[in-house]
Parts: C-alpha cells; sequence; structure tokens
C-alpha cells in the first residue's frame, strides 16, 4: 500500500474503490484494522498532542477524509488519488456486508440518534446483519462492558462516532481486545445517517467545500475550523519537512 506522510501521519493513497477492496480483504483475512478518517483538524491535534499522533500512526489504515489532506499531498509533490469520504466508504462497507452476510457494530452518538439510524440502516439493507449497538456517551468506567459486549457480538466492522479527543484513542486501546477485522472512527456519520444531519449538497462536496457548507450551519464551529488556515500555513511554510516520518 502506497502512502504520502502529512507530518509524519501515512496517508493511503488508494482511491475510494480500492480502499473499499482494501478492507474487504481485511474483513475475509480477520485480521484488525484500525481506519482513520484523517483531516487537517485531527492532523493538527496530533500536533500538538504526541499521545494522538501515536495513535494515528499506529493504525493500519488512514485515509484522506479532509479535502485540505487531499490538497497538502499534491502540494507537497506525492499526490493521492482522490479525496476518500469516511461516510461513503462506511456506505460502501454496509452495502458489501449486506451482500456478504458480514456483522456489524455501532457505537456512538446520542441514544436517539444512533436508534434513529439503526433504524434507516435496516430500511436501506434489510438483510444486513446489526449485531449490536449503543451510544457514545459513556466513560472509562463503562469500557470493560462496552468492550467485553461488543467481543460477545463478534462482528466483522466495527463503527465508532464519538467525540474526535476520544474516538481514535479509544479504538486503538482496546484495539486487540476488540480483535474486530475493521473498526473504523466515523465521527458524526450517525447523526447524518438518522437524518438529524444533511450532507452538504453536491456542489458543495464537488468543489471540497463540505467545511464551509458545515460551517454556515454551526456557526459554533467556527474556532476549530481555524485549523484549516493554520494547517494551509504550515504546509506552506513547511513543505520540504512535510513528509518527514
Amino acid at each position: 500500500m502506497e502512502t504520502v506522510r502529512i507530518f509524519g501521519i501515512p496517508v493511503a493513497k488508494m482511491n475510494k474503490r480500492e480502499t473499499v477492496e482494501y478492507l474487504t480483504r481485511a474483513v475475509e483475512q480477520k485480521k484488525p484494522h484500525h481506519v482513520v478518517t484523517i483531516n487537517p483538524i485531527m492532523i493538527m491535534a496530533a500536533l500538538e498532542h504526541p499521545a494522538h499522533m501515536a495513535v494515528m500512526k499506529r493504525a493500519e489504515l488512514v485515509i484522506p477524509d479532509g479535502a485540505g489532506v487531499v490538497w497538502a499531498a499534491g502540494y507537497v509533490g506525492n499526490p493521492v488519488k482522490e479525496r476518500v469520504p469516511g461516510i461513503e466508504v462506511m456506505g460502501e462497507l454496509l452495502a458489501v456486508a449486506e451482500q456478504r452476510g458480514w456483522r456489524v457494530y455501532l457505537v456512538g452518538a446520542a441514544p436517539e440518534v444512533i436508534a434513529a439510524a439503526v433504524e434507516r440502516m435496516r430500511a436501506v439493507h434489510p438483510k444486513l446483519q446489526i449485531v449490536g449497538y449503543r451510544d457514545g456517551y459513556f466513560g472509562e468506567a463503562e469500557d470493560e462492558a462496552v468492550v467485553e459486549d461488543i467481543r460477545r457480538a463478534a462482528p466483522d466492522l466495527l463503527f465508532v462516532g464519538r467525540s474526535a479527543a476520544t474516538q481514535e484513542p479509544w479504538i486503538d486501546k482496546y484495539k486487540e481486545r476488540l480483535s474486530v477485522p475493521v473498526m473504523m472512527g466515523v465521527g458524526g456519520s450517525f447523526d447524518v445517517w438518522s437524518g438529524r444531519i444533511r450532507r452538504a449538497p453536491a456542489i458543495f462536496r464537488k468543489l471540497h467545500l463540505e467545511w464551509l457548507h458545515r460551517l454556515l450551519r454551526e456557526p459554533s464551529r467556527f474556532p476549530r475550523m481555524l485549523a484549516l488556515p493554520k494547517f494551509a500555513l504550515k504546509v506552506i511554510r513547511e513543505k520540504e519537512n512535510v513528509q518527514k516520518p
């Protein structure tokens, strides 16, 4: 698998189709894979927190979810094939899971949101085996119970949608014990599946402006979005060092 390093994080250069095929093989081989859907905000957070950076580097697969990551790879002369949105990879994997009889477990969002997301998934994929789900509002004291429930359910796919600060570290911490072939952080994807939030219109996605659509919809995200220009400036200033381990 070819990768491009963005400030030490190895980002896969595969397109969406190749990514889904790669993860399909991972399920067939039953080897645990932690899948990170990376964006510039996550990279900037990792640069500020060494523990988060270590998690990103340990992941078996990092895919370029954010348009800024795609731009950065091209800017340093080592481009990825295309942007690979995590929510679309998730959708493709759910379709494959229905066809192949894979077992799926979901963790994340508020109780009513995850329940609505499951209801819609079952409507779209009537034969999909969702073997368990729960909300993402639990603390470290409840981790053991959550992990054991997932282990008993023995899923082939585990999708986790929690806060950026907990999602990837949680998967990384319990990856070996969970032993799920594909464990993927999906952020706010359950909100979209539930119908609570709509994805950006196609024109925004085509122009790589989903971040702008979300900002217009949720102005409170502005402080967090400041990481985007900071990331771009850092790539421009440190072009020669971006790809170093």
